[in-house]
């Protein structure tokens, strides 16, 4: 692995635009500033796609059930979301983002990696167009970024979330190993509830509990992704901020805390998921394909059922009939769910054409 102190290390902003689905409802309607706002559905099955930072206050997240947000903050605001606003101001964001490099990597509408070792401008700071960017997409849009500025995705990437909202955060290479040992793991990208809490029985919860342990032992107890998460407890990673990414699932899942035993809880938990994943993937402005249903039941078997159209899935309606047909399959239940997901995959963009292809892969979740 490269050195993490080299002479010439890449210079990587990541964006983060602030609440972003919740920020543009405030600045387009002044009712809503200072207010807390939930984007999502307020019924039954609803979910919450984002929520402002006065919502979040009382423990608002997104993908979290709409009746659980009412439930913590009574006041809140449920606002249907306007996938077409928010594409045209990422669309903005955008523009004002290749003003600066053609090395831009977007993860959804609101947030992407710049590298701007080699600029437009010719600006040796990546501080300096950190900050361009962000005075931009304020003067043009009324909105807030915050933005991680180091000399690897990884960190910038931790680095976009240290100071949030409106926040700017400089980690230089000399810094990088130390900012890394300090933060907890589940602060860590890709890390999620799961992995943390497995983390926490080895006795692993900061950056530097995980930089003590072996590359050998990471791999034995996290499989292959045990040699990224060495690097990353070093503050090394070396993966380039790849414009041309082809994203090949969107999906999303959720843990009960108490097992689904029943046809209707089944069918009602299936919703809510689809729910989560038809949003990004219109966020993402894609389409594809396939849908596979996962399931995994009390004793942790886990099983998977897919479905392949010869065309694109055309709206969130389809996806979940699709999603509940799938469900048929697995019924009658003779154990209950513990865990529910949902994948799209064989993506495009919009507007690009698909390609038929009869194999149904089983798909990574997470």
């Amino acid at each position: 692995m490269a050195d993490p102190v080299d002479p010439a290390p890449r210079k990587i902003i990541h964006i983060d635009m602030d609440a972003f689905f919740a920020s543009v409802e405030q600045r387009d309607n002044p009712a809503l500033r200072g207010l807390p706002v939930a984007v999502g559905g307020s019924s039954r099955r609803g979910v919450v796609a984002a929520a402002s930072y006065e919502a979040r206050a009382f423990g608002v997240r997104s993908a979290m059930p709409s009746v659980t947000a009412q439930r913590r903050c009574p006041d809140l605001i449920f606002v249907k979301p306007r996938f077409d606003v928010y594409q045209s101001v990422s669309r903005q964001i955008r523009d004002i983002f290749a003003q600066h490099t053609d090395l831009i990597e977007p993860l959804s509408l609101d947030e992407a990696y710049l590298d701007v070792t080699v600029n437009r401008r010719n600006i040796a700071s990546a501080t300096t167009i950190a900050q361009m960017i962000r005075d931009d997409i304020r003067r043009e849009t009324g909105l807030t970024a915050s933005a991680g500025v180091s000399y690897n995705k990884f960190i910038a990437k931790l680095a976009s979330d240290q100071n949030k909202p409106d926040g700017l955060c400089v980690i230089r290479p000399e810094q990088g190993p130390a900012f890394v040992a300090a933060l907890p793991v589940k602060r860590f990208h890709g890390i999620g509830p799961r992995t943390a809490e497995k983390m926490a029985a080895l006795g692993i919860a900061t950056g530097a509990d995980l930089a003590a342990r072996s590359e050998q032992w990471l791999l034995q107890n996290f499989g292959s992704w045990g040699s990224y998460l060495y690097g990353a407890a070093h503050g090394i990673d070396n993966r380039p901020v790849r414009p041309d990414r082809i994203r090949k699932s969107i999906g999303g899942e959720r843990t009960y805390g108490e097992d689904i035993w029943t046809e209707d809880g089944l069918r009602a938990a299936l919703e809510s998921v689809a729910d989560i994943v038809w949003e990004r993937v219109e966020r993402a402005e894609a389409q594809g394909r396939t849908v596979t249903l996962k399931a995994r039941f009390s004793d942790f078997h886990t099983i998977t059922r897919a479905r392949s159209l010869g065309q694109p899935v055309a709206s969130r309606s389809e996806f979940g009939q699709i999603g509940q047909a799938l469900v048929d399959q697995i019924l009658p239940l003779h154990n209950g769910i513990r865990l529910l997901g949902l994948t799209l995959s064989g993506l495009s963009q919009a507007g690009e054409p698909v390609m038929f292809d009869e194999r149904q892969p089983e798909l990574p979740f997470g």
